[in-house]
């Protein structure tokens, strides 16, 4: 299961487990959508890994 982080590596935005407003890497270093698209581009910072979209996480889960 991923471990979903409750805030961006960059920017400290707060990511809530159901948010859809985070990405991750394989390594699962976590960002905001916001820092991805401003600055990120879709490369992660700590390992020059792709970004993509985090699933979201039901609270039922």
């Amino acid at each position: 299961m991923l471990e979903l982080k409750s805030h961006c590596e960059r920017c400290d935005a707060l990511l809530a487990p159901d948010s859809n407003k985070a990405v991750i890497c394989s390594f699962e270093c976590t960002f905001c959508v916001r820092c991805n698209h401003d600055d990120l581009k879709g490369i992660c910072p700590n390992c020059n890994g792709d970004l993509q979209q985090r699933p979201a996480r039901l609270n039922n889960q």
